[in-house]
């Protein structure tokens, strides 16, 4: 039988192979979104992956406020899920304030239907970049570079415990110790009591005249 007479017979027969459904993934917003102006407005998340002295991989997710420019978490685990990605998130907010976004590549976790029941159950709007297009992220980009360079291409890690403690001192250096040029030579830690002052002072200023605004 030639392929001609095979096909014919098919589609006479009314046959068709079954197409596999797709596993259905978190779809969030891909609408363009404006600089953040505010603490917490908006978070950058991303994973970086780096490897033991034997040869294992573990891997790392950064969240960063992109308006102060400071780190929130590095979680290092040898497996991070969509739901785990939830928790830590909800363990940010518990010691400091919700997002009003966070943005993230299309990966596996962070498309997961775990992250978009935790988005729709906490009420934070969750956007996602192009595919292929990690500039729309430039925040997290740009931190996850200045991870690698300083602390993950410099030390070498045993275990998953030291990876930790490595990851915690340099969060520590980077948010209270690192002055960044493009918050004006302070850093982070001291930008966000900045904008906490001036929150406070303009709040003051509301209540005694409604129309002046600083």
């Amino acid at each position: 039988m030639n392929q001609k007479r095979f096909r014919r017979l098919y589609r006479a027969e009314g046959l068709q192979v079954r197409k596999r459904n797709g596993r259905k993934r978190a779809l969030g917003m891909r609408a363009p979104i404006a600089l953040p102006s505010r603490p917490n407005e908006r978070w950058s998340l991303d994973f970086v992956s780096d490897s033991f002295t034997d040869g294992r991989r573990f891997r790392i997710l950064a969240v960063v406020d992109d308006c102060t420019r400071e780190c929130l978490a590095l979680v290092a685990d040898t497996s991070l899920s969509g739901g785990r990605v939830a928790r830590e998130l909800d363990a940010i907010i518990a010691r400091r304030c919700q997002p009003v976004t966070c943005v993230s590549d299309n990966g596996t976790e962070l498309t997961s239907m775990a992250i978009l029941a935790w988005s729709r159950s906490s009420g934070v709007d969750w956007h996602y970049i192009q595919p292929g297009k990690p500039q729309q992220n430039a925040y997290i980009e740009s931190f996850n570079a200045r991870l690698r360079d300083e602390c993950l291409n410099e030390t070498l890690f045993s275990t998953l415990t030291e990876a930790r403690s490595v990851l915690a001192r340099w969060r520590r250096d980077y948010n209270e110790v690192r002055p960044h040029s493009a918050l004006a030579n302070r850093t982070p830690e001291e930008f966000h009591a900045h904008h906490l002052a001036l929150a406070v002072t303009n709040d003051q200023c509301q209540k005694v005249s409604p129309g002046l605004s600083l």
